[in-house]
């Protein structure tokens, strides 16, 4: 008799959701992460007495998920409280005109408009098309979906929109950005406003399904602001620590996972580890695919060639870089209107965004990429104290393996690799940058911590080359073949062996949508 009914590979979103919601059913899990740092991605630390969070900041997607339906009321008795500001995005360009993006309706819709005769209005319809369809695409987005129901679901769909209709939708959904955003909107802000949030879902500009992307992205920031946990990141997964532990599960850091231990009949059995083996009726491993078939199932002959095979060539994205500064005094902006915008993009929108992306994936330099500036202290004053304030920069157009710089400055030090010098040396040049819209950045800074795309894959093992979505999110790996083409949904071809992830569909942004779908199979 197994010991566990689910083993847990990982303690990242997706697997806390999934073994929180078990254990509140009454089953017995076991959590094993082989660090000695509970939450994947979510982590967070201290710098001169202020909290910063280490990599993810904001959690829209979690607040709007089902998996926080779920666990909204064990969330709230542990304490955990999300906090947001009226005015979570904007994009600034490069002669500081700006476009924000606020939670009042109304009041974005007035704003395009003067920015540019229309956008506004054109705006609400292309935030009006979201919702009229937000079943069928939240559907896509939140449910397994290689199945009948699935399948009837979409006949239905194409029956009662009928024929000519729904194939004009399925075009508009699959659109990018490049072609798409310009068709609607005429303003040099609003554009720029939407272009960068493509970055945060592992998309490009030219990435099918991009336009829709970004406009789910404004529709869900203007719905719920960009929400940060009070008092830091690492406080809700303490609380999810607390749910798993309060219903009897258990969870065991410091346990690098060997091997998944399959049976001669195909069936998981348990893991196995440095030290010690665990049986278990299920296993969910949170990890890549690259992990789960040519590391963790490395010896099983269960797995086809073709699985195999498809995993083996699994592709990863650019990496990302994040600079944290712990400044002494309130950033002084060059438009106060910015100092309680949650993230602050710096581009002049999309063929910017295109061109850094372009470049980044040349292993260059971007000459211009993308700058996101996330102000967590101006939506969480708890995070700081005796007037320090806290910025959370984020890097998205990063070459995995740096071997040339764009704008020619730092070819000197780019040799394949992003050593401490390169490093120290490109936040430099984007703290130059920034320094054109915060005055006082580089004298008011007392703490600086630079975390490159090698930093991220040495900090956890699934940020492949410093990739933190999880892998390419271009069509090829994205909804139903996301992971494999050779998978389908969350299975695998062990029986009750789970695959779980960033790397598994709905894919990226800490919404916990694969442990949500996995628990349901399970509970």
């Amino acid at each position: 008799m197994s010991a566990y009914h689910t083993i847990f590979i990982g303690g990242g979103i997706n697997n806390l959701v999934c073994a929180g919601i078990l254990a509140k059913s009454g089953k017995k899990v076991l959590l094993l992460e082989r660090s000695n740092h509970l939450g994947g991605c979510i982590r967070s630390e201290e710098m001169e007495g202020c909290v910063v969070d280490t990599l993810s900041t904001a959690y829209p997607l979690f607040v709007t998920s089902p998996a926080y339906g779920e666990l909204k009321a064990d969330l709230d008795a542990e304490g955990i409280e999300f906090c947001a500001t009226e005015t979570p995005t904007g994009t600034i360009l490069s002669d500081k005109s700006y476009a924000l993006i606020k939670t009042n309706r109304d009041q974005n819709q007035a704003d395009y408009n003067r920015l540019s005769v229309g956008d506004g209005d054109r705006f609400r319809e292309q935030i009006r098309f979201i919702e009229e369809n937000a079943e069928f695409l939240f559907s896509f987005l939140g449910k397994e979906l290689v199945t009948f129901s699935m399948a009837k679901y979409v006949a239905k769909y194409v029956w009662k929109t009928g024929i000519k209709e729904a194939f004009d939708k399925a075009g508009a959904f699959v659109s990018n950005v490049r072609n798409d955003i310009p068709k609607h909107f005429n303003g040099k802000e609003l554009q720029a406003a939407l272009a960068p949030w493509i970055l945060h879902t592992g998309m490009s500009p030219d990435s099918p399904f991009s336009a829709t992307m970004s406009k789910i992205v404004a529709f869900t920031v203007e719905l719920v602001g960009l929400p940060m946990v009070k008092g830091g990141s690492y406080k809700i997964v303490e609380a999810f620590k607390n749910i798993i532990e309060k219903n009897g599960g258990e969870i065991k850091l410091g346990q690098d996972v060997e091997e998944i231990l399959v049976d001669a009949k195909g069936v998981v059995s348990g893991v196995k580890t440095k030290k010690e083996t665990f049986t278990a009726k299920n296993v969910v491993a949170s990890v890549t695919p690259t992990q789960l078939y040519g590391r963790l199932l490395k010896s099983s002959n269960i797995v086809p060639e073709r699985v195999r095979k498809d995993a083996s060539n699994y592709k990863y994205g650019m990496g990302n870089t994040q600079i944290h500064i712990v400044m002494n005094e309130e950033p002084k902006w060059y438009d106060k209107n910015l100092s309680k915008v949650t993230y602050v993009h710096l581009s002049d929108g999309i063929n910017d965004v295109a061109r850094a992306c372009t470049q980044a994936k040349n292993q260059e330099l971007p000459e211009k990429g993308t700058i996101a500036i996330g102000q967590p202290t101006a939506t969480d004053p708890s995070r700081a104290k005796d007037g320090k304030h806290v910025l959370w920069i984020q890097l998205p157009e990063c070459p995995n393996f740096p071997k040339a710089d764009a704008s020619k400055e730092l070819s000197h030090l780019c040799k394949g690799e992003w050593t401490e010098e390169l490093r120290e040396a490109y936040a430099d040049k984007i703290i130059d940058r920034i320094s054109k819209y915060i005055s006082n950045i580089k004298e008011a800074t007392i703490a600086r911590k630079v975390i490159s795309p090698k930093d991220l894959s040495e900090l956890n093992i699934n940020l492949v080359n410093g990739d933190p979505y999880g892998g390419l999110c271009e069509i090829e790996q994205y909804l139903v073949f996301r992971p494999l083409k050779s998978t389908k949904n969350h299975t695998t071809p062990v029986k009750n062996l789970y695959h779980s992830g960033a790397s598994t569909h709905p894919g990226p942004g800490l919404g916990g949508g694969a442990g949500f779908l996995i628990a349901q199979n399970l509970k």
